[in-house]
């Protein structure tokens, strides 16, 4: 079953990193939490139509004393994950695109620690190659030039510690919540928080929202709605330390989108790091891999 998890993470980073090329065109004539507030909003009302959807199967597990709500959880995630993304976004004001990237990434070495140190889990020799390999990876796909830290870069790992508490967060709580409520309520939170943030700090334009309307419904409907709730999904089935790593190749796939569809190029430092994360994600795969056979052999003697 990892590999299905796997795969929904994947699928869910592929949607993340694309979505980047949308923000990257929706924002050209709003505020990043006027974005950010119609996309969650949208996301929300995506959720909430799915959650109505699934009412019956929800009857069904209820019937069957297998529901577990999931909106307490939802708000712990929710506030989590608003914290996250905002700090990131004001951390856009000082520093770089690259620098954002990559210093957000480090979740990818930041999940396995947390895991080991505050819920004892063993993290194994593959997944701390792995994320050294997608480490150095992300390093020649984000920065480019001179590396010199400023206030912009401290809030930005500030985020990817939050980034780091939500994967583990979720990681705990997923496979004992229903998914839809978990995703529905977490988003509605982070909807609500944005809101807020665009009435203090903004002045939102129906016109430049409507201007951008496809931007936001890809943010919304595929990021917010789909992507998340596939997060939720894959981690009941995916170790925090090879979710993390898996769910760091939104960079990988932002870069991609951004080539394809902008029409940027890629030197061959990001290509060569587009390598080496790929290796990172083979790395820990096969090293599961290994370890689900030893495990079966041990059984079956």
């Amino acid at each position: 079953m990892q590999w299905k998890g796997s795969l929904l993470l994947l699928l869910a980073a592929f949607i993340w990193g694309t979505t980047f090329v949308a923000q990257m065109t929706g924002m050209e004539g709003l505020g990043p939490f006027t974005y950010a507030s119609s996309r969650f909003l949208l996301g929300t009302l995506f959720l909430a139509g799915l959650w109505y959807a699934t009412r019956q199967k929800r009857a069904a597990r209820k019937a069957a004393g297998k529901y577990q709500p999931g909106w307490r959880v939802g708000i712990g995630a929710g506030c989590i994950m608003f914290l996250a993304s905002s700090l990131q976004q004001v951390a856009m004001v000082y520093t770089t695109a690259g620098k954002t990237a990559f210093i957000t990434a480090l979740y990818i070495v930041l999940v396995p620690i947390a895991a080991h140190f505050l819920l004892h889990q063993c993290v194994q020799f593959w997944n701390w190659l792995g994320a050294l390999l997608a480490v150095i990876g992300l390093y020649l796909l984000s920065i480019h030039g001179a590396v010199v830290l400023n206030i912009g870069d401290v809030i930005v790992f500030v985020s990817a510690l939050f980034w780091t508490a939500h994967i583990l967060y979720i990681g705990h709580f997923a496979g004992s919540s229903d998914v839809i409520e978990l995703s529905l309520m977490q988003i509605v939170v982070v909807a609500l928080g944005s809101v807020l943030a665009m009435l203090l700090w903004e002045t939102p334009q129906l016109a430049a929202i409507g201007a951008a309307w496809f931007s936001i419904f890809y943010g919304g409907v595929l990021s917010a709605g789909v992507a998340f709730t596939l997060q939720i999904i894959g981690q009941q089935y995916t170790p925090p330390a090879t979710a993390s790593l898996l769910m760091s190749f939104e960079g990988v796939f932002g870069v991609l989108g951004s080539c394809i569809i902008l029409g940027e190029v890629m030197s061959p430092a990001q290509v060569l790091g587009c390598v080496l994360m790929f290796s990172g994600i083979i790395v820990t795969q096969l090293g599961a891999l290994l370890q689900e056979y030893r495990q079966r052999a041990a059984r079956e003697s």
